[in-house]
């Protein structure tokens, strides 16, 4: 088990309510610490919605103590 912070933003934070907490969590990827939340937070999005940081540099391995900030891709025009 891993003690991370998770920053939500956009919808993801809508789904969570709330715009930050710290979990412990039984994570190894990226992608584990979003299919996790989501589970928790009943969130529909799938994980290809997903960006992630950690630290603040997009990244896949997630260590104790980390904080990953899970936001939804972005659109322009």
């Amino acid at each position: 088990m891993k003690t991370i912070t998770v920053r939500y933003f956009a919808l993801f934070r809508e789904s969570a309510g709330l715009g930050e907490e710290t979990l412990e969590l039984d994570a190894v990827t990226a992608r584990d610490v979003f299919e996790q939340t989501r589970g928790r937070h009943g969130s529909a999005e799938p994980s290809g919605h997903c960006k992630v940081a950690i630290n603040d540099t997009m990244a896949d391995s997630v260590s104790d103590g980390d904080t990953v900030l899970l936001f939804p891709p972005v659109a322009g025009g």
